[in-house]
């Protein structure tokens, strides 16, 4: 079992979302987060002021999987997040000791679904 950690651009969601659908991955968590990565700050002017941004909006997908769909799931994040330029995000993939479905109690691979 993996737990595949996604952050991407927000406006990518949808895509990302119709992509996994389509590789048969319907199960996930998105968060709206925010952080700083290469793609670096910027400066915005507010009533005369110069405010230096350094932490950009971004969409975390998280989505635990068997080993048999771990990288179908990683292609179908990167066809729906890629647009080629700095910023499309990063994926993350770790091991998932245990998992239980708490409303029948299964252990493993088989509460992953």
């Amino acid at each position: 079992m993996k737990l595949i950690t996604a952050i991407i651009q927000p406006e990518k969601l949808h895509s990302v979302k119709e992509a996994l659908l389509e590789a048969g991955i319907a199960k996930m968590t998105v968060q709206n987060v925010i952080g700083a990565g290469q793609q670096g700050g910027y400066q915005e002017s507010y009533r005369g002021s110069i405010l230096e941004v350094n932490l950009r909006k971004k969409t975390q997908i998280e989505v635990a999987v068997n080993e048999e769909f771990v990288e179908a799931t990683a292609e179908a994040i990167i066809k729906g997040a890629r647009t080629g330029k700095i910023g499309d995000g990063k994926i993350f993939i770790r091991e998932l000791t245990d998992c239980i479905r708490i409303r029948t109690g299964e252990r493993g691979p088989e509460a992953v679904g």
